[in-house]
């Protein structure tokens, strides 16, 4: 017996499901008649992103990040001059330092300041050193709109010469783009101060009261820039995702212990470090490294391959390339 049509004149199910089935051969039909046009290329009518061969943690991090939950991202990086082996201050040995801390000891460069300026004149930023895949990351971030802040320990300035925004950034150990007297505390021009210590190789004067001046980094003995002190509660408050990259020291080093416990936290690393290991830290608000939930994630590795892999999880590789090799100086 044929089915009679429903009140009102509506479809009966049965003719619905002639119509779905029509839909579905009329869409298949269009698909496979643009792929023949294009010269047999695969089209999914659903894109997914690219099957890529990595770690479950850098895969959690990548759904983290595709969830398009997270706007408010706070990065941490650096430290990298304390890395044994690699650090900065495993290469200081020919400029005679007492102890390699000498170098950005504030009393000390007010009686010496040669040792600095070498070293200064030779890392200078913008001259030898280009941005790393890992800045260019960090930069994207910012282009999509999804980065808070980011905080970095390096006096490198690599990170704003990959295109993150001044005022995402926190330098936290200072920058070279301004200068300062050590004595009076009066502001001197930077490039001033640029070609002074990188083409003439000698330590500015103040030409007011005649003290050594030298870039706004920051030196044992001087306080983190008031930015800092500004904004971390802010940012601690109001971030979603924490991600952290290479080795942090105090009081930076507790930022991780500021955020809010529900938040999920990154650290990218060749070991576990701080609060990510320790069960019983100072003040701390968890109790252990927790991978539960995907709240505390850890990957240890190089940095820079763990964000390649990151990126081809994300579909971000193509752009990441870009961006990086427009920053490569030449």
């Amino acid at each position: 017996m044929a089915r009679s049509k429903s009140l009102g004149g509506a479809p009966s199910v049965e003719d619905r499901s002639n119509s779905r089935a029509s839909s579905e051969v009329n869409v298949d039909e269009d698909i496979a008649s643009l792929t023949k046009g294009l010269g047999d290329v695969s089209i999914d009518a659903k894109q997914s992103r690219p099957v890529v061969d990595a770690p479950d943690a850098i895969k959690n991090v990548a759904e983290l990040i595709s969830s398009n939950k997270y706007k408010n991202i706070v990065v941490l990086t650096g430290a990298d001059f304390r890395t044994e082996g690699t650090g900065l201050y495993d290469n200081l040995q020919k400029y005679n330092l007492p102890y390699p801390e000498a170098v950005f000891d504030l009393s000390f460069y007010k009686n010496n300041p040669d040792p600095f300026v070498q070293l200064a004149s030779e890392l200078w930023p913008g001259l030898k050193h280009s941005p790393t895949v890992t800045h260019s990351f960090i930069a994207l971030l910012d282009k999509k709109g999804m980065l808070l802040r980011n905080y970095t320990q390096n006096i490198d300035m690599l990170d704003v010469l990959a295109g993150v925004s001044e005022e995402k950034m926190i330098e936290c150990h200072g920058h070279f783009r301004t200068a300062s007297c050590t004595k009076c505390s009066r502001n001197y021009d930077g490039e001033q101060c640029k070609r002074s210590i990188v083409e003439e190789k000698i330590a500015p004067k103040c030409g007011h009261c005649s003290g050594y001046v030298k870039p706004d980094i920051v030196f044992f003995g001087e306080s983190l820039p008031s930015k800092f002190h500004k904004l971390v509660k802010h940012d601690t408050k109001k971030a979603d995702l924490l991600i952290v990259m290479a080795l942090m020291v105090g009081p930076v080093n507790m930022i991780p212990e500021m955020v809010q416990k529900k938040i999920p936290r990154v650290l990218f690393n060749r070991e576990l470090v701080g609060s990510f290991k320790k069960p019983n830290g100072m003040k701390t608000r968890r109790s252990s490294y927790d991978s539960s939930q995907h709240r505390d994630i850890f990957h240890g590795g190089d940095c820079d391959e763990s964000i390649r892999t990151l990126c081809a999880l994300l579909g971000w590789e193509k752009e990441l390339n870009e961006l990086n090799a427009s920053t490569i100086l030449d």
